[in-house]
């Protein structure tokens, strides 16, 4: 039985698992977004939201649970210096999940993590919102009188017919087969 045994197992080995959870970790800290499998980011993003907490108080013990998670000092300077800087006074979701779609080759549903606060596109808030439409006809053209209309379509008229008769002439015509 298996009650109460509810984490993904991802289908690896308890050090498969463990390395492939730091190496996520390490290149979302560094990379700030990654594209993954929505189970790993699932996961990733259970294994990774503590150390970024710890990240928040710069000390040594912090630094050295973290990096006992880590093992790459890089990631570990990055963790500690801007990524803690913008999470500070945040209280916790520091990674958001968006889903892509599906695979091809799989069908495995593919997602971005990110972290929440290097994303400048989603920090833009304000968006204009779209007017709706009352009519069929904007203010501007309905102010129009059929008469304004009808000259407008006489010297459109000369245009076209100018246009077929270029269309004709023999320099233009294909070369014909023999």
């Amino acid at each position: 039985m298996r009650h109460n045994k509810k984490f993904n197992h991802l289908g690896r080995t308890a050090d498969h698992r463990r390395a492939l959870l730091a190496n996520q970790a390490i290149s979302l800290i560094m990379h700030k977004r990654i594209t993954t499998t929505l189970a790993k980011a699932k996961e990733l993003k259970k294994y990774v939201e503590p150390l970024i907490t710890k990240a928040k108080e710069d000390s040594t013990n912090s630094r050295r649970v973290v990096f006992s998670y880590l093992q790459n000092k890089e990631a570990i300077k990055e963790l500690f210096g801007p990524v803690a800087e913008k999470v500070g006074d945040r209280p916790g979701g520091y990674t958001r999940i968006i889903k892509l779609g599906f695979r091809q080759g799989d069908a495995a549903q593919i997602c971005f993590i990110e972290l929440v606060d290097f994303d400048p596109e989603m920090a833009k808030g304000e968006t204009k919102k779209k007017a709706t439409r009352r009519s069929r006809r904007s203010g501007a053209k309905a102010a129009e009188t059929p008469a304004q209309e009808a000259p407008k379509a006489a010297e459109a008229a000369p245009v076209e017919e100018a246009a077929p008769a270029e269309e004709a002439t023999p320099a233009e015509e294909a070369p014909k087969a023999e």
